[in-house]
């Protein structure tokens, strides 16, 4: 119980303050005893955690992170911003507090990962005191151990170590705070603790959709506390069902409209009957439950067991459940009732996980650390409530050894979550920690064959690839993705095959036809690239690449105008990007369009001040509508960031030449000849020049070629 302060009168006079001021000082050595008691505890929290993830603070984008700083809107500026808020379908999930998170991360770190990974620590600390104070709402003796466990437990490594799960650890702190005013209102029943329950509850949901189960959360504490669920309990959970659909039912509409911007999601698996749904749903609960209090293997990619009706085995987690249920039951006036809060919680939590209901995750396995995040605290809970009352049973002697017990115990979990956080410095680190554990596992083989095409590392992508499609010849992303690895190490004809391959997997894996596409155009097949990358295009119209790279193949067959709407629908998509600005501002200049070319073009440059070929461009727009002199200072500008860059010296030499400066013109032509010795339009220059025709006007810039 927290104490209460003695009650202060007003002082009126010198006697009156001479009286109160011996409770004043009370108050005050209170205030120092009670910090001479938390702040070890705090500091203890503080730096256990942060030795437990020293070793992945400086670690690099891992698992999925990658795949957000490639794909996600976050790296698309403030357009990329209002996507994550106000239109769903542009990620995969509709959590717009996290994506605005990453994406405010984004425009302060860009690739560095120290401040994202300072960021998921510091929000587990914070998780770690709110629990610490949450306890001790509910009474709990040693409320301050529930937070040590909390920051120590190994099952949170990868919630924590990875920047993308920030989606765990910044839903929790708002989780935690709804929770603590829902309790302040039922004690006091203050109107504004229960606003407070749902605004946090609120921002808890934009962050994880995971938090959902709050609600019957709620119902549950009201059973603890009065025995009964009554007509008062249930109309209170109302706005926060409401909250809990709705943004539910977004992120689940989210993830289906994810597909019409070109990006593939992972095949669902089919769980199969209702007796092997069952099941496989004990297996995983009785996973998720021995792994909080025994996590000794900790990977990304547990194996996935084969569930089999046969095996008498597979049958026992339904009963033994079924008998410590019976028995918490029965004990319910007492003790039971307090670990049915704390195993009701983390029931709750696993619902959505435990197996009946499809998962993408559960194509490569049935259980995942990670979802353990927010489950985990009732269990904790419930160790910590036991650990308080047994202290209070035990004779002097055997509490200290309890007590001794406990702190090896302690430091065992610490130590093991340090060494499993140094694996996640680097995708090849954790996935060969995978596969060491389980060689069979074809999804830690695809991953550290795509790792390796992203470093360069072909025929090491190539043989892990292969024995990726041998594990599992029907995973379609394994398909592709070797066959990207195999077009980038020069065997075209063998990534050909693997992208055919991958298509009749999936049909509807939009990348494989726009690579298809890409290798028929240099193929010379124009017919059958383009075929191929209208296909692309009609299946994610709003796939930024498949437009561009068909309004390119357009353009260079001399179908300018065609190629103008792929271009625009690009740069809707990521209006940010400038080198799409450029494709666009370069297709309404080969148009002649050249007011909104110039638009275009201004655009690009702005976005990327160094893209030299936008200055260029933008150059010849602005001789084109008379203003040479603004010509001349983009192709200078152009010149600056690149001093080969011959096409543009030849323009800049023809806009000075027309300006009436024959010898700085003459100058810029024999730079270009020096780059390039048969630039026909330097020698045609400068031999304009050498035949005395200064007095001609020379013609405008011509436009670049697409």
């Amino acid at each position: 119980m927290a104490k209460r302060w003695p009650s202060k009168k007003r002082l009126s006079g010198p006697g009156q303050a001479a009286e109160a001021l011996p409770a004043t000082l009370w108050v005050v050595n209170d205030l120092v005893s009670t910090w001479r008691l938390w702040l070890p505890r705090v500091l203890l929290i503080v730096a256990a955690t942060f030795w437990i993830y020293w070793p992945a603070l400086r670690g690099d984008w891992v698992l999925d992170d990658t795949w957000y700083r490639t794909d996600s809107p976050m790296t698309q500026g403030l357009a990329g911003l209002g996507k994550f808020w106000f239109q769903p379908g542009s990620w995969v999930e509709y959590y717009p507090i996290e994506e605005t998170v990453l994406w405010v991360q984004w425009q302060l770190w860009g690739n560095d990962t120290l401040g994202y990974h300072l960021t998921n620590v510091s929000l587990h600390i914070t998780s770690a005191l709110l629990i610490w104070w949450l306890f001790r709402k509910l009474g709990l003796r040693l409320a301050w151990l529930g937070g040590l466990l909390f920051a120590l437990h190994p099952v949170q490594v990868e919630s924590v170590a990875c920047i993308t799960e920030l989606k765990n650890t910044l839903s929790l702190p708002p989780f935690l705070l709804a929770m603590g005013a829902w309790i302040d209102y039922e004690e006091q029943g203050r109107r504004q603790d229960y606003r407070r329950a749902v605004e946090w509850f609120l921002v808890a949901m934009l962050c994880k959709i995971t938090v959902a189960p709050f609600p019957v959360m709620m119902l549950l504490y009201a059973w603890w506390k009065r025995g009964r669920i009554g007509s008062r309990d249930l109309k209170a959970t109302v706005p926060f069902w409401i909250i809990a659909v709705v943004l539910g039912y977004a992120t689940v509409w989210a993830g289906d409209r994810y597909r019409e911007f070109g990006h593939v999601l992972p095949d669902v698996v089919q769980l199969g009957d209702f007796f092997t749904l069952t099941i496989g749903a004990g297996l995983n609960l009785a996973f998720y439950f021995s792994q909080c209090f025994l996590p000794v293997v900790l990977t990304p990619y547990h194996p996935k067991w084969t569930v089999d009706l046969t095996r008498l085995a597979q049958l026992l987690p339904w009963p033994v459940f079924g008998g410590v249920l019976y028995v918490l039951w029965r004990k319910r006036e007492t003790w039971g009732r307090h670990v049915l809060l704390g195993l009701g919680f983390f029931l709750l939590g696993l619902a959505p996980f435990i197996g009946f209901h499809e998962v993408s995750y559960m194509s490569y396995t049935w259980v995942c650390d990670h979802l353990l995040y927010i489950p985990v605290i009732g269990l904790i809970g419930v160790v910590v409530a036991g650990w308080g009352r047994l202290e209070l049973l035990l004779p002097g002697g055997l509490r200290v050894l309890g007590r001794g017990i406990g702190v090896v115990a302690l430091a065992l979990m610490a130590w093991q979550g340090h060494a499993y956080a140094k694996q996640f410095v680097n995708d090849e680190a954790i996935l060969a920690d995978a596969l060491k554990r389980d060689p069979g596992s074809w999804i830690a083989r695809h991953n550290l064959g795509c790792a390796y095409i992203a470093q360069g590392r072909f025929p090491e992508a190539i043989a892990q690839l292969e024995e990726a499609i041998r594990i599992n010849p029907d995973f379609g992303d394994a398909a592709y993705n070797l066959g990207v690895a195999l077009e980038k190490n020069g065997q075209a004809a063998e990534a050909e095959t693997q992208y055919r391959q991958a298509l009749k997997l999936d049909p509807l894996h939009v990348n494989t036809y726009v690579n298809l596409g890409m290798i028929a155009r240099r193929k010379g097949d124009v017919a059958g690239a383009e075929e191929l990358l209208h296909h692309a295009v009609v299946l994610a119209p709003n796939n930024g690449i498949a437009c561009t790279d068909l309004g390119d193949l357009l353009l260079q067959t001399g179908r300018g105008e065609e190629s103008v709407p792929l271009y625009r629908q690009a740069v809707a998509v990521a209006p940010d990007v400038a080198q799409l600005r450029y494709n666009l501002g370069n297709a309404l200049l080969h148009t002649s369009r050249l007011p909104e070319a110039i638009e275009q073009l201004q655009a690009a440059v702005a976005l990327d001040p160094q893209l030299a070929q936008a200055h260029e461009n933008l150059g010849v727009a602005l001789a084109r509508t008379g203003n040479v002199a603004e010509a001349i200072g983009e192709f200078q500008a152009a010149l600056g960031i690149d001093p080969d860059y011959v096409t543009a010296r030849d323009n800049l030499g023809t806009a000075l030449e027309h300006t009436g400066h024959p010898a700085e013109a003459v100058a810029q032509y024999r730079l270009a000849l020096k780059t390039k010795s048969d630039d026909a339009a330097a020698q045609a220059g400068l031999q304009r020049i050498q035949s005395a025709q200064l007095h001609a006007t020379p013609s405008l810039p011509p436009e670049r070629g697409p």
